[in-house]
């Protein structure tokens, strides 16, 4: 069984940053694009990472909200050629790292791009077609999925700020609430607490 440490969610500084606006206004924009970015270059591949903390005695989920309403994990999709774990470090940093020149700090410990610490990678999802379902598995009649995604557990240091653009909310979700809770998370994250039971927590101060 694979180990994970864990830190108090007080541990961590939260900060804010210029907004991040998605580059597609809307689910059918975002498969259109899909669609067109497969014709040019084949599959595509997305990474997202899984960022744990605990309150209370139990382990969380750092979730970006968006709109008050949508919820994801920080990643994104790579471009061609590029290596997972280099674009997922690349793409952490943009979604939480410090903006350029802020001269944030304050005592607590600002991460570069290189700085962040991929762990094991512990799911993956496919596209089979360009809409809006994926699902844990290629389907059978499905030769080549549109889009596979994976993610990675990121091991979170002692302390560290987290910036986060303004028009998202970071918020730390417990393993209770995303359990079963395909309703209102959807079924990829709610897939979160199976993923994630062969990990053995190592609770730190």
């Amino acid at each position: 069984m694979n180990t994970l440490t864990i830190y108090p969610l007080s541990n961590y500084s939260f900060a804010t940053k210029e907004a991040q606006i998605d580059e597609d206004p809307s689910v059918n924009a975002r498969l259109q694009r899909l669609e067109d970015d497969y014709e040019k270059h084949g599959m595509r591949r997305t990474v997202e990472g899984l960022l744990i903390v605990h309150e209370h005695g139990h382990p969380h989920v750092l979730l970006l909200q968006v709109a008050n309403s949508f919820f994801k994990l920080p990643g994104d999709y790579l471009k061609p050629g590029e290596g997972e774990i280099d674009g997922l470090k690349k793409r952490m940093h943009q979604r939480l790292g410090p903006e350029t020149d802020s001269g944030m700090g304050n005592g607590w410990e600002v991460k570069g791009e290189k700085d962040w610490e991929i762990a094991d990678a512990v799911g993956q999802f496919y596209r089979p077609n360009f809409e809006g379902f994926m699902y844990p598995y290629i389907p059978a009649h499905i030769s080549k999925p549109k889009e596979i995604k994976t993610w990675y557990l990121v091991q979170l240091p002692h302390s560290q700020v987290l910036t986060v653009p303004r028009n998202m909310k970071l918020i730390a979700l417990p393993l209770f609430e995303l359990y079963d809770n395909a309703v209102r998370y959807g079924p990829q994250l709610a897939a979160i607490p199976h993923l994630l039971s062969r990990i053995n927590f190592i609770f730190e101060n």
